[in-house]
Formats: structure tokens, C-alpha cells, sequence
């Protein structure tokens, strides 16, 4: 069973279809060369291989592709000239053009390819001479990476790869695992991975978080949050609002209009750190910048919010985002101790 979707097999199939496509009409248009000499070459459909199958990959990023087969080509050619032995140019071509990539951080799986077939380089080739490094091996590559560039952004794979952003709360977060970290542990392993440390550290926080969605399930916000919300209007006075946060002794109150939507929440804060002016009203001093969470919102999609964001207080809506209840992190760290328990 393929472990790709259809969209990844689909772009694969037909981006390196267009790609090769391109990259080999490209070079055929550029006048001059040998007679006998290739117009695409070999190497180019493992680029392919890289460029739609696996474009997140360290290996299929611009830098290596252009850099890992160009620097190689002229590698392969400087071997094929110092060597007579057509077997050991090949060796010295492939071995010094890998260990030039990996200095200049731009290693490639096709590039061992093109220096092996530039110190082995048929008569066509050698005639050609350096000029074989820009026609055809220059021109197949730029033309297979703006293709690549097209089609992976355009099918929704963004390329070249930046490392998605992580989850932003996680437990990762908490005990500080950060990418340079990720960076020493990889280094301690015999087999190196050819993966971007940020994308290891964006695999164990989403990773974490959907342990979080497994062990609360599917609760909704409207199971654990409080029902019984003491509510202010705009236009009521600040006294009265501290008398109700006082009597209910509650730290935020939210601001509803006649139709219970939330326009706003007051706190202990903005009510007890300035004088009280008997006339000033509610609407004077709230925050209209609220953030508001569906009833039927699982638990777990809280938990960003609620720690990272710094909101200790979020109002409850229904579908007609009409109040129907409050949630503060008292409740939710009482959810996550259950999970914690159960898990255990």
C-alpha cells in the first residue's frame, strides 16, 4: 500500500513529466555543440526524482541542485583530463566531486551522477569540453528547478522548503527543546539524517499536540466551561462592576450586548488600578479585543491559547456567537491532570 496520496502521486508523475519535458526542449533550442551531444542527460531525471517526489528534502533544495551538479560536472571533467584510465578517473571524478559538495553544502545524489559522466565522457563530451557544464548540464538543471519551483507551489508543496512552524504550546516548548539542541542530538546518532533539524523539532511539537487531541478525545469546550457567568453591559457603571466582581469574586467580566454577544471584557485590573468616576460607564475602559471559543471547540485547541497567547479567561459562544458560558485555565489545567491520570 503506497504511503503517498494521490495529489503527491499526481505531481510527482506530472511534474517530472513537464520537467524533463522542459528541461530537455530547453537545451535542444540552445544553438552549437557536437553534433552527438546529448541534449538531457542522465543525472537529470534523479533531480526529478527529488524536485516532485520528495521536494522537503536538504537534498532537492536550489543550492544543492544547481551547485551539486554543476561543481560535479566540472569535477568529473577535471578528471577525465588529469586520468587516461577511464576507470579510475571515474573513481577519482565521483569520490572528490562528493567530498567538494559536502564542503560546500550542497550535496546531491545526482551530482556523484554528472561528475561520473563527465570523467567517462563520450567523444561528444570531451569535444564539447568545459562548455558541457552550461550546455546541456546548466541549462537541464536551471530549466528542471523553475519547473519544479511552478509546479510544487502551484499544487499547494511549497519549494524551496522553509520549515513549517511549529505548534506553538507543546511540551517541547516547556522544557525548552529548541533547534540547536535537536542539532546535538543528531549529531551523537551513527547514521546521519538527511532531514532539516527545525523540521524534527516542527515533527515532535505536532506530534505532542496530537497526543494531546488523542488523550482528551473529542470533548467539547461546552462539557467543562462554566455556565453560570456574571455578565456587564456597556453602558453600566464601573461601580457596579466591581460590586459584581467583588460579590462574585471572579477576576474578568465580560461585556455582552442586549443580545448576549460579547463586545468586550473588563478585569479586576482595569477597575481597581484607576479612580472611580461614579459616571464613567463600562464601554469607557473594556478591551473590544476578544477572543472568543465555539462551545463544541475540542478541549485540546484551548491549550495554545491558554498558554502560550497568556489568555486566562475566554468567553463561550453558540453558533449565534451568543455567550453561554466562560472557561479559565483553573478548569482546563483540571481537564489535563484527568488526561494526565488516565494516561498513566
Amino acid at each position: 500500500m503506497s504511503r503517498y496520496t494521490t495529489p503527491e502521486l499526481a505531481r510527482g508523475a506530472l511534474g517530472a513529466l513537464v520537467g524533463i519535458a522542459v528541461a530537455g526542449a530547453t537545451a535542444r533550442a540552445v544553438p552549437g555543440g557536437p553534433e552527438m551531444l546529448p541534449f538531457i542527460v542522465a543525472p537529470m531525471g534523479a533531480c526529478a526524482v527529488l524536485l516532485f517526489a520528495v521536494p522537503a528534502s536538504p537534498l532537492a533544495q536550489p543550492w544543492p541542485v544547481l551547485g551539486g551538479n554543476l561543481i560535479s560536472t566540472g569535477v568529473g571533467l577535471g578528471a577525465h583530463w588529469l586520468v587516461d584510465d577511464v576507470l579510475l578517473a571515474a573513481a577519482l571524478g565521483v569520490g572528490a566531486a562528493i567530498g567538494t559538495m559536502m564542503l560546500l553544502g550542497c550535496l546531491h545524489p545526482p551530482g556523484g551522477a554528472c561528475a561520473l559522466l563527465a570523467a567517462t565522457a563520450t567523444p561528444a563530451i570531451h569535444e564539447q569540453g568545459v562548455l558541457f557544464v552550461l550546455t546541456p548540464v546548466a541549462v537541464n538543471t536551471a530549466a528542471l528547478l523553475v519547473v519544479a519551483v511552478a509546479v510544487n507551489n502551484l499544487t499547494g508543496r511549497r519549494y524551496p522548503h522553509r520549515p513549517a512552524p511549529p505548534s506553538p504550546a507543546s511540551a517541547a516548548t516547556e522544557l525548552g527543546i529548541t533547534t540547536p539542541d535537536v542539532e546535538e542530538a543528531m549529531k551523537r546518532l551513527a547514521d546521519r539524517l538527511d532531514v532539516l533539524p527545525a523540521d524534527v523539532v516542527a515533527i515532535v511539537r505536532d506530534a505532542e499536540t496530537h497526543a494531546l487531541d488523542r488523550r482528551l478525545g473529542s470533548i467539547p469546550v461546552a462539557r467543562i466551561m462554566n455556565r453560570d457567568v456574571v455578565v456587564a453591559h456597556p453602558f453600566e457603571s464601573i461601580y457596579r462592576a466591581r460590586t459584581l466582581l467583588v460579590q462574585r469574586q471572579v477576576k474578568t467580566l465580560p461585556v455582552v450586548d442586549d443580545e448576549r454577544h460579547v463586545i468586550g471584557v473588563v478585569s479586576i485590573i482595569d477597575l481597581f488600578t484607576r479612580d472611580l468616576v461614579e459616571l464613567e460607564t463600562v464601554d469607557s475602559i473594556m478591551r473590544t479585543d476578544v477572543t472568543t471559543i465555539r462551545e463544541d471547540t475540542p478541549v485540546a485547541e484551548l491549550v495554545p491559547a491558554m498558554t502560550s497567547e497568556g489568555y486566562k479567561n475566554v468567553p463561550v459562544v453558540d453558533a449565534e456567537d451568543r455567550l453561554v458560558g466562560m472557561i479559565t485555565r483553573g478548569e482546563l489545567i483540571a481537564v489535563l491532570h484527568r488526561a494526565l491520570l488516565g494516561a498513566s
